[in-house]
């Protein structure tokens, strides 16, 4: 397993359009991806759960993957949301 923990950057945080943005780039990895807040933690392939975890700006989370691709999958969905999602 490999793990990094990020700060969300963008203001409102994940909600509805960048939370898509990044699910479709988890789902271009075959591992396993979850995301963590406190000690909740949802699969990143899921629209539902990541809403779930009401992450607002200036939250830390931690981006998590198991599989073959694992290093990869994180260090994408690390990049991403040190972009601030481009808003």
């Amino acid at each position: 397993m490999y793990m990094k923990e990020v700060m969300v950057q963008n203001q409102v945080g994940l909600h509805a359009r960048p939370a898509t943005f990044f699910i479709q780039k988890a789902n271009e990895f075959k591992s396993s991806i979850w995301v963590e807040k406190e000690e909740r933690r949802v699969n990143a392939k899921s629209l539902l759960g990541v809403l779930s975890l009401g992450i607002v700006g200036g939250t830390n989370i931690k981006v998590m993957a198991d599989g073959a691709d694992e290093e990869a999958a994180v260090d994408s969905l690390v990049k991403l949301v040190q972009s601030g999602f481009s808003e």
